[in-house]
């Protein structure tokens, strides 16, 4: 069983709110940051990095600087950086009022809605624009009319031009967020990760499998030493303090980013194979899953016009990459071809992303068996279906498998 992948946490890589730890509270989908490019290709950026409440919202030469790395995605509809969010001067709603940070503050101010390419201000109804169309360092970003021109054109973090809505081509069968795609999703990764079917036998699941992430955990492959296994305890401490988990949070806390088990043992093993027989624990496996995984790698699906296996190819990479991993790989297939919301052909679009995601799984020994996608993902997409229907036949690792 070859059951290893690498979450990748860059510094503002995925920001969720801190009510986010309270699983029963998580957003529906989660948030990614990077830089905003618009108008001669530069990037929104804060003045001077300052975050003092009234700090300009400028057009900049990109410079991947913290100043010009914002947050989207939010449920809030906030776009935000510095941990404050972007923001109308006074709450105007006339042409030319002034963008600025400011505190987040849940006012229509604050809350953008992408469309066809534009960011569009609720509580104006009009869009982000530069004004006079300058490209000069230091141009003031301000509302305006929407007019569809290039300085109201905006393209979000990981290059993709903010979508209207989900493109038709990603309609014409169910996503993978349907519940019996997600299933299929989620049992065709257990097969992967856990060389079996069946998923929801992999709540007690803990090992440490050798590859210097310290113990790998649960149904997606939790780790000691990536942080997302502390993630996870956190969020079940948060809904029943008492748990059995609890007491190895300060030992998590300290393991993270190492292999030790330092704190752990004798009887962490022990103790999650315990706390999995609790329902509350199980669901903040699926919850975490879906908040740090699932939900993001759907959305970007969805955003760029594939269908249910794009969906899940995108899914399955983060699952062994991480969610940034996955990005910086669709980065890569962006030099090759195209997705369907941006006109390319789905087919060659999902072939180049499988191409590179086997360029990426490569670069460590534990990866170089990529039957996970030549004698599975390649195998649904040279037979055409990109709605991931049952009945699935497929291999990884030499095994067969068959779903529906």
């Amino acid at each position: 069983m070859n059951r290893v992948r690498t979450v990748v946490y860059a510094t503002l890589g995925l920001v969720v709110p801190g009510a986010a730890l309270f699983y029963g509270l998580l957003p529906a989908s989660a948030a990614t940051a990077g830089p905003i490019k618009g108008l001669g290709g530069k990037c929104i950026d804060v003045a001077s990095a300052s975050t003092t409440n009234g700090t300009a919202i400028q057009l900049y030469d990109c410079n991947g600087s913290a100043a010009q790395q914002w947050t989207v995605g939010n449920t809030d509809g906030t776009i935000r950086s510095l941990g404050k969010c972007l923001d109308v001067t006074a709450a105007s709603t006339a042409n030319g009022a002034k963008i600025q940070l400011y505190d987040c503050n849940a006012t229509g101010a604050q809350k953008w809605t992408p469309s066809n390419g534009t960011l569009i201000n609720s509580g104006s109804g009009k869009c982000l624009d530069v004004t006079d169309k300058s490209t000069a360092n230091g141009a003031r970003l301000q509302i305006w009319t929407c007019a569809g021109g290039t300085n109201q054109t905006w393209t979000l973090p990981g290059g993709t031009t903010t979508p209207t809505s989900a493109p038709t081509s990603a309609s014409t069968g169910k996503n993978l967020d349907d519940p019996a795609k997600k299933d299929v999703a989620m049992q065709i990764v257990s097969a992967a990760e856990n060389s079996s079917l069946d998923w929801r036998a992999q709540f007690s699941y803990i090992e440490d499998i050798g590859d210097g992430r310290g113990y790998t955990a649960g149904i997606i492959g939790f780790c000691s030493g990536t942080g997302d296994m502390l993630e996870l305890v956190e969020a079940y401490t948060a809904t029943k303090p008492s748990n059995v988990l609890a007491k190895y949070l300060p030992a998590l806390r300290s393991v993270n980013g190492t292999e030790s088990h330092s704190g752990l043992d004798p009887n962490f093993t022990r103790d999650w194979k315990t706390a999995a027989a609790d329902p509350v624990f199980q669901a903040a496996q699926e919850s975490e899953r879906d908040r740090v995984y699932f939900n993001p790698s759907v959305r970007d699906g969805k955003a760029d016009g594939v269908r249910a296996l794009g969906q899940f190819a995108y899914y399955d990479a983060a699952v062994v990459h991480g969610y940034e991993g996955m990005r910086a790989i669709r980065s890569r297939a962006l030099a090759k071809a195209k997705p369907p919301s941006q006109g390319g052909d789905e087919r060659a679009w999902l072939n180049a992303f499988l191409d590179e995601r086997i360029v990426e799984m490569k670069k460590e020994e534990a990866h170089s068996d990529v039957t996970r996608i030549d004698t599975a993902q390649r195998v649904f997409l040279n037979n055409g279906n990109f709605d991931l229907n049952t009945p699935l036949d497929f291999k990884v690792y030499g095994d067969s498998y068959h779903i529906g």
